[in-house]
């Protein structure tokens, strides 16, 4: 239903051809302030989250835009991904998410992941699943069910859980400046767009400091 609804925001904002100009960029139209700031993970740096879930088709479609976009950001932001977690298979997938993360390979099977899902109709929705595909990904089958019920994953699912409260997300994908500003494709007319406005909003925190 979530994707259902992001896509029929998606058609109209294309219809009617909007953008994120960098002169006309402003709360309450591409972006919305946080009433209550959420604390950053990195005192110090600009930090950005993107909020997604393996799942869903369009944060599969933001990934060759977003991903050219974090490998040349300078070295004062930090990137976060985190999984939106709204019950079911998302949850089962966001909890592979922060497995994989926490065995500090997720970096180098997220695309495959994305792939599998989109491109080769895989469910992966049991953790026995997912292990079966992973170990075709150089990934060991026992490290990874082991990780994936460990307590120090699920502790992770519940700060996820909790951030996402906090960021106020109906949907994804959905990206957070700093803490302090939230904005996703719909509202900023496009993939591109929206990176035009997480320049700005870095830009703006920046020189803030």
């Amino acid at each position: 239903m979530r994707n259902l609804i992001l896509s029929a925001v998606l058609a109209t904002a294309s219809l009617f051809g909007l953008s994120a100009h960098a002169d006309d960029i402003e709360a309450g139209k591409q972006y919305v302030e946080l009433s209550n700031p959420v604390p950053i993970s990195k005192p110090g740096k600009i930090e950005v989250v993107e909020l997604f879930w393996y799942g869903c088709p369009h944060c599969y479609q933001f990934e060759p835009t977003l991903n050219p976009w974090v490998e040349k950001l300078p070295s004062d932001v930090n990137f976060v991904r985190i999984p939106a977690l709204f019950g079911g298979l998302w949850n089962a997938h966001g909890q592979m998410f922060i497995t994989l993360e926490s065995m500090k390979v997720e970096h180098k099977v997220h695309d495959s992941v994305f792939r599998a899902i989109h491109k080769e109709g895989r469910k992966l929705a049991t953790p026995e699943e997912m292990a079966d595909f992973l170990v075709t990904q150089g990934i060991d089958r026992d490290a990874f069910l082991k990780a994936y019920n460990s307590f120090g994953v699920k502790s992770q699912m519940e700060k996820a859980k909790k951030l996402a409260m906090a960021y106020q997300i109906n949907g994804v994908p959905v990206m957070i400046v700093n803490g302090k500003y939230r904005f996703d494709i719909s509202s900023s007319g496009g993939p591109e767009q929206t990176l035009q406005v997480a320049d700005h909003l870095i830009a703006k925190e920046r020189a803030a400091k």
